[in-house]
């Protein structure tokens, strides 16, 4: 148990990160805002409440209110005349970073269009930690979220992806991850690396990591459980000559610096920056 800060927190709203799987992952930062804030809100009360438990964070005679996706409209009022009312307000998410495939979004928004302050006490995020344990490139990545439940819906969505620079990230469900894998080996390519992170900081964590297709046959065969995030990793130009890497980097040169040119290209074709960066060097002295 640590020794807990109750001060005097200033009105408005604060965002705590809480652990996707392990307790003790939370911040010491985010357990001094639940020990003081005046209102706790949270997506689900039930997880918060346990959370202090384990904890030692005094409840007292503070309310902890409900916020979620079914209950937001009618909520959201409510939580505004709080603020208005000078209180400070501590707002989890169930797990996780709020704001982030989370409810919160349009809570936050509203305290700020109303004037009030919006503080963010980061921590956890279940899209961080699968980058990386991954193995897949983290310079630049793509978050999209959750695909789509209708197959023809999903595969539009993946399609909208196809050619991001950049590594793929995407939250699932057990249920559905097979038949996203699958889709995404027709639509994205199934040799495209790939790597599927469940139970992220829990006991049973685990990395499954092959080519779409790969994995696609796998999950195919086996009924996982858990959380799940997805990850892709970006598209590869194959058998990309050097007469084709002059002439792409000559087009980059025009408008970018030999080390922003190498960079870009680096990441869009997958081959060795130090290779391209030493061609950009003799185009730009030519």
């Amino acid at each position: 148990m640590v020794n807990l800060q109750q001060t005097k927190l200033a009105p408005g709203l604060y965002l705590l990160a809480t652990p996707i799987g392990t307790a003790r992952d939370i911040t010491l930062r985010a357990l001094d805002i639940l020990a003081s804030a005046d209102v706790l809100v949270a997506e689900d009360t039930r997880s918060l409440r346990k959370l202090m438990d384990i904890h030692g964070v005094p409840l007292g005679d503070r309310p902890v209110l409900s916020y979620h996706d079914h209950n937001g409209a009618q909520m959201r009022p409510r939580l505004l005349t709080l603020l208005e009312e000078g209180k400070s307000m501590a707002y989890a998410s169930e797990a996780g970073t709020p704001m982030v495939a989370d409810p919160g979004f349009d809570l936050a928004r509203a305290a700020r269009e109303a004037g009030h302050p919006v503080t963010s006490a980061p921590g956890p995020s279940a899209v961080i930690t699968a980058l990386t344990l991954a193995g897949l490139p983290t310079d630049r990545f793509f978050f999209a979220g959750f695909l789509p439940n209708a197959k023809g819906q999903r595969r539009s969505a993946l399609e909208a992806v196809r050619d991001v620079p950049g590594t793929l990230a995407f939250y699932e469900s057990p249920k559905r991850v097979a038949a996203m894998l699958a889709d995404a080996a027709e639509v994205l390519g199934p040799d495209r690396e790939a790597a599927v992170c469940r139970e992220l900081t829990k006991k049973f964590e685990e990395v499954l990591r092959g080519t779409l297709g790969e994995l696609a046959e796998t999950c195919r065969e086996r009924s996982l459980k858990g959380e799940i995030v997805v990850l892709v990793d970006r598209p590869r130009l194959p058998n990309i000559g050097e007469s084709d890497l002059e002439v792409m980097l000559h087009t980059l040169l025009q408008d970018l610096s030999v080390r922003d040119a190498s960079d870009r290209l680096a990441a869009e074709t997958g081959l060795p920056r130090r290779k391209i960066y030493q061609m950009a060097l003799k185009l730009d002295r030519s």
